[in-house]
């Protein structure tokens, strides 16, 4: 017998209990006004039907009630407390009624009532059909009740109905959402006869919900028949697990295949091209979404605005935003980010009031954004005033990225004491980035002896990471401590720590190439070194002068001068220069934060060679042109 829940929801009158016809009527062919409903009507469309039946007399006919929560139960939204008052008035309800009952229960805030009603049908010796455990067990896949669902497992197979595709489907779904996924693949494998391509879906989203992205594609590589929602379930595998390239070569493929891409591809796609910084890749979904004349809905309306935002195409942003026929607080959210993230500081303030004065109420990341924005702009009097006004007004819980925010704002703006403070008052233990974040401002501000005691902190608490080793050691060398240079270096060897290579990415040519620092394998190296020197010789007849301070001592002027000019973007701006036409961007995107010489660098050839150049940085964007930086600077 299944597990018995406590006051359940559900009440059935004595007579219906007690009648041996209970749930067995018939349903029989209806020519009424639910006759006239579509296939998935609204609510609204329902109650006129409902109120056209009471008012010609039926509404105590079981099976004219029966279709009415048949058509609840295919509502898009069902009120649970509806569907409730109409299953009560039926003295003797049909098998027919009691399956969509369940199905209106799967629906609702309650799913495990579901069960209740399914113990009342089995207390009365009564047996169900394939339809009561496919609904019965997508209402334990919502609840997440595994030990309810198995108990339906076993009665599944007692009764005969596990060859049933659609049973077997639930019963894979229901294991998946429950992390059970080997449980999912056992009943896959059970009974390979008995599969369609809702059985390979449910299999290959198991794999993907638990991370299992190889599983995942030999799953999708040996389907039979492939669907629009095996596409996206693999598509959004790729992207939520990291594999942004795999994600938009998969995308490549399914349009090769003549496909229509659905919403939530196109969402899924747009965040990859986003996270890269692909700004290609992301005009090719709007042109889809144009073609195929997609309504603008909020989902697909907020991926463009982030897309054109972490591209570097903040004005295109702005004016998607302003158009979007509707917004949420996400849509509310990538735009105030977006703007902070490229550094207008006031114009992201500016529609945080708005979105205030619109009704809205913001959450963790909209505060994010905002603290964001009075760090990347330097708005200390203003990061104050937000950082105090989210718990005071909104009550909004601190977390880690809002210190870190702050922590940013006040070291890199000279107030290194205050935000020391503001780390040591913290509740939680503090986060180690946010002692990286004050070493850095130590570096900027020449704080040897504050950067000393943070950067052995930072070796003591994550002895393998090499970050904190080249930030003490650009400090020392920043101050000319040229022997404690020597030591931190020795210290980073004998302790093997593990290096994050920087590299940066550029698309050009229907391509995304990638450089590091020193690349010799681009097959155009040979090309773009000697753009280099080129572009080496402009810019130093333009007053360039290399900043190498930083630059460990143990190598000659020279050397150090080479290692600064073959760094990772400016390989990448070498080539944009060879392939892109003149007077084109460059966009560029690196995973480090860009260093002085190499920012220094950019202004002037952004000057000397009449480009814009966009580069995003982890930290912001930087706008070159002119010989100008939209960060003024400060970074």
């Amino acid at each position: 017998m299944l597990a018995k829940r406590p006051k359940p929801l559900l009440s059935f009158p004595k007579q219906q209990l007690s009648n041996p016809h209970f749930f067995f009527s018939t349903p029989t062919t209806l020519h009424t006004p639910l006759s006239s409903l579509p296939p998935r009507p609204s609510i609204n469309q329902t109650k006129q039907a409902h109120a056209q039946i009471i008012v010609s007399g039926l509404a105590s006919n079981a099976s004219f009630t029966g279709h009415l929560l048949a058509s609840l139960a295919l509502s898009p939204s069902t009120p649970f407390a509806y569907s409730l008052s109409i299953f009560q008035t039926i003295q003797y309800p049909s098998l027919f009624a009691s399956n969509n009952m369940i199905r209106c229960l799967a629906k609702s805030e309650s799913p495990r009532e579901s069960v209740v009603l399914y113990s009342c049908i089995l207390g009365r010796n009564l047996i169900p059909n394939n339809h009561t455990y496919t609904f019965l067990l997508q209402a334990c896949s919502k609840a997440l009740a595994i030990c309810e669902g198995t108990q339906v497992h076993t009665h599944v197979v007692k009764l005969g109905f596990f060859e049933d595709v659609f049973v077997r489907n639930a019963l894979i779904h229901l294991y998946s959402a429950c992390c059970r996924v080997e449980c999912s693949k056992r009943v896959f494998e059970e009974n390979g006869h008995c599969r369609d391509v809702v059985t390979w879906n449910s299999m290959l989203a198991g794999f993907v919900r638990d991370g299992r992205i190889g599983d995942a594609e030999k799953v999708f590589d040996e389907m039979p028949e492939r669907d629009v929602i095996s596409w996206s379930t693999m598509i959004m595998g790729y992207v939520q697990n990291g594999q942004l390239e795999e994600g938009l070569e998969c995308f490549k493929e399914m349009r090769e295949k003549g496909l229509r891409p659905n919403e939530a591809i196109l969402v899924t796609v747009l965040s990859a091209s986003a996270q890269m910084g692909l700004l290609e890749s992301g005009r090719l979904v709007h042109s889809i979404v144009d073609s195929l004349n997609f309504p603008m809905t909020v989902s697909l309306g907020t991926a463009l605005v982030d897309m054109y935002a972490k591209c570097g195409c903040i004005e295109q942003s702005k004016l998607l935003f302003h158009n979007m026929p509707q917004r949420d607080i996400s849509s509310w959210n990538a735009m105030i980010c977006g703007l902070a993230s490229h550094g207008l500081g006031k114009e992201a303030l500016a529609l945080f009031e708005r979105f205030i004065n619109e009704g809205f109420h913001p959450v963790s990341v909209t505060f994010i954004g905002v603290l964001n924005a009075c760090s990347r702009a330097g708005l200390v009097s203003e990061g104050r005033h937000y950082f105090k006004l989210m718990t005071e007004k909104y009550d909004i819980e601190l977390e880690m990225e809002h210190y870190g925010c702050m922590v940013d704002l006040l070291s890199r703006a000279g107030f290194v004491d205050e935000a020391v403070e503001l780390i040591e008052n913290m509740q939680a233990p503090p986060d180690p980035v946010l002692w990286a974040t004050l070493l850095g401002a130590c570096k900027i501000h020449g704080s040897v002896e504050l950067g000393e005691k943070i950067g052995n902190k930072l070796i003591q608490l994550d002895p393998t990471y090499d970050g904190h080793y080249v930030q003490l050691a650009s400090i020392y060398a920043k101050a000319r401590k040229w022997e404690d240079v020597v030591r931190i270096r020795r210290l980073m060897v004998e302790q093997n720590t593990n290096k994050v290579a920087g590299w940066s990415l550029i698309e050009a040519q229907g391509r995304v190439h990638q450089f590091v620092a020193g690349d010799r394998e681009h097959e155009h190296s040979l090309e773009i070194y000697k753009m280099l020197e080129t572009i080496g010789t402009r810019i130093a007849e333009a007053g360039y002068t290399p900043r190498i301070s930083s630059v460990l001592h143990d190598i000659g002027e020279e050397e150090k001068e080479n290692v600064v000019k073959e760094h990772s973007e400016r390989l990448a701006i070498a080539y944009g220069m060879l392939v892109t036409k003149v007077g084109d961007c460059i966009r560029i995107m690196k995973n480090l934060r860009v260093c002085e010489d190499c920012h220094e660098a950019s202004k002037i050839i952004s000057k000397v060679f009449e480009r814009e150049i966009i580069v995003r940085d982890y930290s912001r964007f930087h706008h070159f042109k002119e010989g100008k930086c939209s960060c003024l600077d400060y970074w």
